[in-house]
């Protein structure tokens, strides 16, 4: 059996149990907004990325404290930092580490939690019709920010590009594990990028630069077998472009709007990602070229 059987049988197993240990934390809200594609980092190479967002509009703190009567830190007018660190191990294997920060009105900047995030891909070689990958989140946040301090996330992700179109979706799984939401079962979380490239030109050395604009979709439905009504789901849309203008750099940036009333109503995200070929240069990738040379 070829390394990448072996090893996605072993995850698809790690998945399996998972799956029948006792019953979901949503995902860590307005840290980390963004719809993953299925490519890995590029083995040897280091991508550093800062994620932030600042909420508009969101959840108020209750009269006369810092806290919403929940409990936990509110999140309108937060703004929200975390720099996700992501490693490429093999040509189908990366592990991503996130730290994650909050800037609050009344409470300044504080640490919020750090999670680890390993990844593996259906490499090229398969010639598969669409992109494909799994992540497994699990990680820490402190409690005034989530009830539910430890938790775990598993992501498949599929993708495809048609032309200029691209697609993708990530029908996201979570659930608490340490915390009082460890009962409650897994939450259904499910988002889905759709982008269209409006702007291509050949930049410095013949490199395809692209600015894409289309819609990012975020959206928690509630527990697997107990959706909850529609007015407690979270669904946010985010109108977002994309720039691309070196094989070393990425830009996103977008606006949420929530449609529900559990949802925060507005919130500014933007997503800078930097590549470094730190001891890359003798390594190749899937398509059997340098890896510094492909994005």
């Amino acid at each position: 059996m070829p390394v990448f059987a072996k090893n996605i049988s072993a995850v698809f197993l790690l998945i399996g149990a998972v799956l029948l240990m006792p019953r979901a934390v949503r995902a860590q809200d307005n840290y980390e907004i963004q719809v993953y594609g299925s490519d890995t980092v590029e083995r040897g190479v280091t991508m550093v990325e800062i994620h932030s967002n600042f909420t508009i509009d969101g959840s108020m703190a209750a009269p006369g404290s810092d806290y919403t009567a929940e409990g936990t830190v509110p999140t309108n007018h937060a703004m929200h930092e975390t720099l996700e660190i992501t490693r490429g191990i093999t040509p189908w294997f990366e592990t991503g580490f996130y730290v994650f920060s909050s800037i609050q009105p009344n409470l300044g900047w504080q640490w919020v939690g750090d999670h680890i995030r390993p990844r593996v891909r259906a490499p090229d070689s398969w010639h598969w019709p669409v992109g494909a990958s799994l992540s497994v989140e699990v990680g820490y946040q402190q409690a005034r920010y989530s009830p539910d301090t430890w938790s775990l996330e598993l992501r498949p992700i599929v993708d495809k590009r048609m032309g200029r179109w691209y697609l993708s979706f990530n029908p996201t799984f979570d659930r608490a594990l340490h915390g009082p939401g460890v009962a409650d079962g897994w939450d259904f979380a499910p988002n889905f990028k759709a982008s269209y490239d409006l702007v291509r030109w050949k930049g410095k050395g013949g490199y395809p630069k692209v600015l894409a604009g289309g819609l990012e979709y975020y959206a928690s439905y509630g527990q697997l077998g107990d959706v909850e009504p529609f007015p407690d789901q979270d669904q946010q849309f985010f109108p977002a472009i994309d720039l691309d203008v070196s094989p070393n750099w990425e830009f996103n940036f977008g606006i949420g709007f929530g449609a529900t009333q559990a949802s925060d109503h507005l919130i500014v995200k933007a997503i800078v990602g930097r590549r470094f070929n730190w001891g890359s240069g003798k390594h190749k990738n899937d398509l059997g070229v340098p890896a510094s040379s492909t994005k």
